[in-house]
């Protein structure tokens, strides 16, 4: 099979299409022939490398997929040959305490595909069978291959971290990006008036037909003073909040007394000013997130099918391309999701 291989830390040249074996479905795996890979950011910081952090290299990039599955391993009973699955991108033991109380992602074993572990960019990926659920019939493959982990982190930084409730409100940063497209979508379901940021006059458009009640061009405005203006100088009840260093101190100023600030990344940089004067005096809570649960994905399988919440693509590429859209990801030149076809 080919697979897209990361050996060393680098720009898009460090992506290699190898041939490698077809893995053999274990005894408790699954076999999935890989149709759509869907991308994320994440890709791009085990691309390029982590100050502080190791990668286990080589390694198969890609978190998300959906495909057919092709064989089946021992002992596995709740799938079969032939059926049209959705990947979910963590793994975990099944057999801790954090995994037996739903809360798989808090496994000292939780390994990320295509992070820690081979991913999706490839013919064929082998996951325990607890990682394939059936793909809603109302998608495409590489729709089902864009939604798992943007979807799965937005429901618990929002439902799980910061309890949100009908009525309150929410700034979500780049509502564009896979996580704030997510969140947009999910702040509405839960009655939540939301905002949104984005880089263009284009993605704000974008972001207020996905759901969003405004949305504010961060490269034209200063959403701090956006944010104080919309809720006449009251402030959010939640930030959603991912790009780090250059948004984080704006950020904690936008929410009102009592407010939740949930952070799920930093791509632009961890190392962040932070007043703990403004934390106490205000009641703010802070609140870190990676990833959600197993059984959260299968409440938005659900939301997915029953046409509640919906992934958003941009555009679908071949594997062959995939140095391509790791640029475009970069670049941010798109609204939504990247995903590519290995078998195009």
């Amino acid at each position: 099979m080919i697979a897209a291989v990361v050996r060393e830390h680098g720009g898009v040249e460090a992506i290699r299409f190898e041939e490698r074996p077809v893995p053999p479905a274990t005894p408790g795996h699954v076999r999935v022939r890989v149709l759509a890979a869907g991308l994320n950011h994440l890709d791009t910081w085990v691309r390029r490398g982590v100050p502080g952090h190791t990668f286990p290299l080589p390694l198969v990039l890609g978190s998300d997929g959906a495909g057919v599955i092709d064989a089946i391993g021992e002992g596995v009973t709740s799938c079969k040959p032939g059926d049209e699955v959705v990947v979910f991108p963590g793994t975990s033991c099944g057999a801790c305490a954090a995994c037996l109380s739903g809360e798989d992602q808090l496994c000292r074993e939780y390994r990320i595909l295509g992070e820690a572990r081979d991913g999706t960019c490839a013919d064929f990926v082998v996951v325990p069978t607890a990682n394939v659920a059936p793909k809603p019939a109302r998608l495409s493959f590489p729709e089902a291959a864009s939604f798992a982990l943007v979807f799965s982190t937005a429901w618990s930084m929002l439902v799980r971290k910061a309890s949100l409730r009908a009525g309150e409100t929410v700034l979500v940063h780049a509502g564009g990006s896979g996580v704030g497209s997510a969140s947009i979508q999910i702040g509405k379901l839960f009655g939540a008036t939301v905002f949104a940021t984005a880089g263009s006059p284009e993605k704000c458009a974008k972001s207020k037909a996905l759901g969003a009640d405004e949305a504010i061009d961060y490269r034209a405005d200063d959403f701090a003073d956006a944010v104080r203006r919309l809720t006449g100088k009251r402030g959010v009840d939640v930030v959603v909040e991912h790009i780090g260093g250059a948004t984080f101190d704006k950020s904690l100023r936008c929410l009102a007394r009592g407010g939740r600030l949930v952070t799920c990344g930093a791509t632009t940089g961890g190392k962040v000013e932070l007043s703990l004067n403004q934390v106490f005096f205000k009641n703010l809570a802070i609140l870190g997130n990676t990833m959600g649960s197993k059984g959260d994905l299968w409440t938005i399988l659900r939301l997915i099918d029953a046409g509640r919440l919906h992934p958003v693509l941009a555009r679908t590429m071949p594997l062959s391309a995939l140095r391509d859209a790791h640029r475009a990801l970069e670049e941010r030149s798109v609204f939504g999701k990247l995903a590519v076809e290995p078998h195009a």
